[in-house]
């Protein structure tokens, strides 16, 4: 008899991330037959296993709190030859939620790993996306403070591909704010919001047209985005050359519209290019 007949096998379930009339048949049938489910948030699941029709031995939190505890237990139950269903608050497992460390455990261990594919977040949003996404760069969410996440702003500006991240409604104004300023005001973006559900927004712009509009309207500060940030080679560092441009601007224009019109014309973000015009007020005669 083979290990993989003595185990019971991990199924990871993508579970609707909004409409639950998005659940698919296969997932569903998995979700009634496994005798114990593995649950990001126990009663979130239990809102859409009522709705399938779903009664399980055993419902089991599986968090980022708890991760490597409960993994362990779930294991054991694997290892006990019941098949065990891993399913996130929506969407699914793994892509930014818990699961990780139990399914790389699973491997290790030879159990047998089984993805049941459904709803995702990240594929709906392309799937209607105005910007091109054939080749993106998913980040799930970027740093929360503002100046690490426009470190790592800088660090994908250069990238040929467009940029893919979830974002929490509250944070969406900083983090549009910090896309004009280090990849460029016109950068072009594409907002999704609780995707099929009641309140669901798309929303297309550049950055800081978008800016603007979630500041005015206190709705779109409310639920989950999928933010898609057009592919652009931005330049983000200053040489020689941009210098000279500053320089041959100031002579004629206040520090300011110097550096706007330097940043558009080197397709550069304009806090540098502001902060250098500023610095020739203060060097010597």
């Amino acid at each position: 008899m083979t290990n993989a007949a003595r185990t019971g096998t991990l199924y990871v379930v993508a579970t609707p991330i909004g409409n639950l009339g998005d659940i698919g048949a296969r997932a569903a049938a998995i979700l009634k037959r496994v005798p114990t489910i593995a649950a990001e948030d126990t009663r979130r699941s239990r809102v859409l296993l009522a709705e399938i029709g779903a009664s399980p031995a055993r419902i089991l939190s599986l968090a980022d709190h708890n991760e490597g505890p409960r993994s362990l237990e779930v294991l054991d139950i694997l290892q006990r030859g019941e098949d065990v269903a891993l399913v996130s608050d929506a969407g699914t497992p793994l892509i930014s939620d818990p699961g990780y460390e139990l399914v790389r455990e699973a491997h290790a261990r030879s159990i047998p790993v089984v993805p049941v594919p459904g709803p995702s977040a990240v594929m709906a949003a392309l799937s209607v996306s105005p910007l091109p996404v054939e080749r993106f760069c998913f980040e799930g969410f970027l740093p929360a403070k503002s100046q690490q996440r426009r470190k790592r702003l800088v660090e994908l500006a250069a990238l040929d591909v467009s940029l893919v991240c979830f974002e929490a409604a509250r944070r969406l104004p900083d983090l549009l704010n910090d896309v004009a300023d280090v990849m460029g005001a016109d950068r072009g973006v594409y907002l999704a919001k609780e995707l099929t559900k009641i309140h669901e927004r798309l929303l297309v712009g550049t950055a800081a047209d978008l800016a603007a509009v979630v500041a005015e309207d206190t709705e779109l500060t409310l639920g989950e985005y999928v933010v898609v940030i057009a592919a652009g080679a931005t330049r983000t560092t200053m040489d020689d050359a941009a210098r000279r441009l500053v320089r041959a601007l100031c002579e004629e224009l206040p520090p300011a519209q110097a550096a706007r019109l330097a940043a558009k014309a080197l397709d550069l973000p304009k806090k540098p290019l502001y902060d250098y015009a500023l610095s020739l007020k203060t060097e010597p005669g």
